[in-house]
């Protein structure tokens, strides 16, 4: 841990990770603990909308390609809510297209992430957000 100080801004940050990989999930969990968030994780879609109004986290990471419920349709639900817009929702992707990112910004997305992502970018794509969640 090399930038403690910056850390600090993630304390009790809520956190909520959509991906339907549990190695991703699992990871970004790990990471985002560790930092001192709280962190609500989704499978998918379906799953983060209920999760989303029950625990109304900070930020939402969310994972493009999924059964049921894709990445870029849940975030367009989220930016529509008028209780949830305000959530900054960073898109994760496997994909690193223009196309992907244009698509991510039309649903409202706030920022995209590339898997996979190191711990400093995860954490980077986050402290962007703390400020405003705090």
């Amino acid at each position: 841990m090399t930038d403690t100080a910056g850390d600090d801004a993630l304390q009790g940050l809520k956190v909520m990770v959509v991906d339907d990989s549990k190695t991703i999930r699992r990871t970004a969990e790990t990471l985002l603990k560790k930092a001192g968030c709280e962190v609500v994780t989704a499978t998918d879609g379906f799953e983060a909308l209920s999760l989303i109004a029950d625990n109304h986290p900070d930020v939402i990471f969310i994972d493009i390609m999924m059964p049921r419920l894709d990445g870029y349709q849940t975030c367009a639900l989220i930016k529509h809510n008028e209780t949830f817009r305000g959530i900054p929702v960073i898109m994760l992707s496997s994909k690193d297209g223009l196309f992907d990112r244009a698509r991510g910004r039309l649903v409202g997305s706030d920022q995209y992430l590339t898997k996979p992502f190191s711990r400093d970018e995860l954490l980077d794509a986050l402290k962007r957000f703390a400020d405003k969640a705090a």
